[in-house]
């Protein structure tokens, strides 16, 4: 048995209860680099109880949509940013929490240039390219202690664009 969600645009008020949506809108904070370079300034809430912040680079395996959601995480303490290095759409899945679960998802289609910033306890599906190559810079929690909470879901959900 399996459910059904449509991917939506990812824009920065849909993903505001889950965290900050990574892009270059509106004007530049400042300009910088004689002018040649437009700073977006302080984009996203990084948020570590301890630890510290570290870069980690990911190289996930591209998928397909219809995708099927049968696994999300979190991670307890600390923020966790997916910053693309690449220029292709890919697919970011989130779900509320209810009681300490995992309530119903909702998923959006990252456009070309976007990043996603996940609030430190949020439940999200896995890093899911829609091309290859699936590469992007993750910046996250290092420190001691267990950071991940995995939950499968059964029943799955399907997820369409």
């Amino acid at each position: 048995m399996s459910r059904e969600i449509k991917a939506e645009p990812l824009t920065a008020a849909a993903f505001a209860p889950y965290g900050d949506v990574l892009e270059v809108s509106g004007n530049p904070d400042k300009m910088i680099n004689a002018g040649l370079c437009g700073r977006h300034h302080d984009r996203a809430t990084l948020d570590f109880g301890d630890g510290r912040a570290g870069i980690s680079i990911f190289d996930a395996q591209a998928r397909a949509l219809p995708h099927t959601l049968d696994l999300v995480e979190r991670h307890p303490d600390g923020s966790q940013a997916f910053v693309p290095m690449h220029r292709n759409e890919w697919l970011v899945v989130v779900a509320p929490d209810e009681g300490g679960k995992p309530g119903t998802p909702v998923a959006f289609i990252a456009a070309p240039g976007q990043g996603v910033n996940f609030h430190r306890g949020t439940w999200h599906g896995v890093l899911t390219p829609l091309h290859a190559p699936g590469l992007f810079a993750v910046i996250d929690r290092i420190g001691d202690g267990a950071n991940l909470e995995e939950v499968p879901l059964d029943p799955v959900w399907t997820i369409t664009a």
